[in-house]
């Protein structure tokens, strides 16, 4: 059975140790099984369709591509999808990692195609410590893992978002230019992690109302604090969602802002010269009658009042405000 990754056998006082790969089903009347495995291997399949106790919705489920969290009730049997951040090297966070399970009387069944750093959470807990003796109260402590392992990417999307509100501080165009990208990538993230999120908080939620044998009064309340750590995590993606559309108005006023103050100078650029060109233009009319044709400062004398009139319509503007 080369598709199980993890195999574990956790008896009734919460000791686990490791499982022998045949007792893959036989049930165990006090305690549970985990199994884990890798759902890319063919193995895996052929394991599941050789054991009558996994049916063929089972199977579909456990095996699809790609699935969004949710609870599935099977008479006394549950389907679990829950979605975990993706931090393999190289890879987005955001990249969420779905992560199956069928839990049964007795019996926990995993599967996942890629890395999960809560699987490996989970294992060395079982290596190191006492654990829940009923399979409800192992669920709730795996979504627990998988919440702890959001928080880091959660705080660096916090700490970005504090580094985009300093970035544009000041008038520094160039900076501006550096933040608007890094606003629109920001919010991405954090409505990519939302996503699943909030699905999940409801399949944690609907697995904690269940009544079940496996699933006790303790693992209720542990399911919904999973729950209640998820809806946490969501409103803090909520948060960085909403600052980064702060950030985006503010970028988008100090634009308008800055083109506002290219418009006036351009304006008062014109304002200016309309008057000037104006003058200049009727001074160089070829027709009788103009003044200082015979002079030779008849040049200065227009280069001054064109002057006079520059410098007091530039008072005027002062005054007005405009500059």
């Amino acid at each position: 059975m080369t598709g199980i990754l993890h195999a574990w056998k956790i008896d009734s006082n919460g000791e686990a140790t490791p499982a022998a790969l045949d007792d893959f089903d036989d049930p165990l009347k006090e305690g549970y099984y985990w199994y884990h495995f890798n759902r890319d291997d063919p193995a895996t399949q052929a394991l599941f369709d050789a054991d009558e106790r996994v049916d063929v919705i089972a199977t579909r489920t456990l095996l699809a591509s790609d699935t969004r969290p949710r609870t599935m009730l099977r008479g006394k049997d549950v389907l679990i999808n829950l979605r975990g951040v993706n931090l393999n090297p190289g890879e987005e966070p955001e990249d969420m990692i779905p992560l199956r399970f069928f839990i049964q009387q007795g019996r926990v069944i995993s599967c996942n195609s890629r890395s999960l750093k809560a699987v490996g959470d989970m294992v060395e807990r079982l290596e190191s410590q006492t654990v829940s003796k009923t399979p409800g109260g192992f669920i709730a402590s795996f979504a627990l893992a998988i919440i702890e392992r959001m928080a880091p990417t959660i705080t660096d999307l916090n700490e970005q978002v504090d580094d985009l509100e300093q970035l544009i501080e000041g008038t520094d165009r160039h900076r501006h230019d550096q933040a608007r990208p890094k606003v629109a990538e920001l919010r991405r993230e954090a409505i990519m992690l939302r996503r699943y999120l909030a699905p999940q908080k409801d399949a944690l939620i609907s697995l904690s109302q269940q009544q079940l044998p496996w699933i006790n009064a303790d693992d209720q309340l542990r399911l919904r604090d999973a729950a209640d750590q998820a809806t946490r995590v969501a409103e803090e993606l909520d948060a960085v969602r909403e600052r980064c559309a702060i950030v985006k108005d503010q970028l988008t006023d100090l634009r308008a802002e800055e083109m506002n103050q290219n418009m006036m100078i351009l304006s008062v650029v014109a304002a200016v010269f309309l008057p000037l060109g104006l003058l200049s233009g009727m001074m160089g009319i070829n027709v009788g009658g103009m003044p200082w044709v015979d002079s030779d400062m008849g040049f200065w004398y227009v280069t001054a009042i064109i002057s006079i009139i520059g410098v007091a319509l530039m008072g005027l503007f002062k005054i007005l405000r405009w500059i």
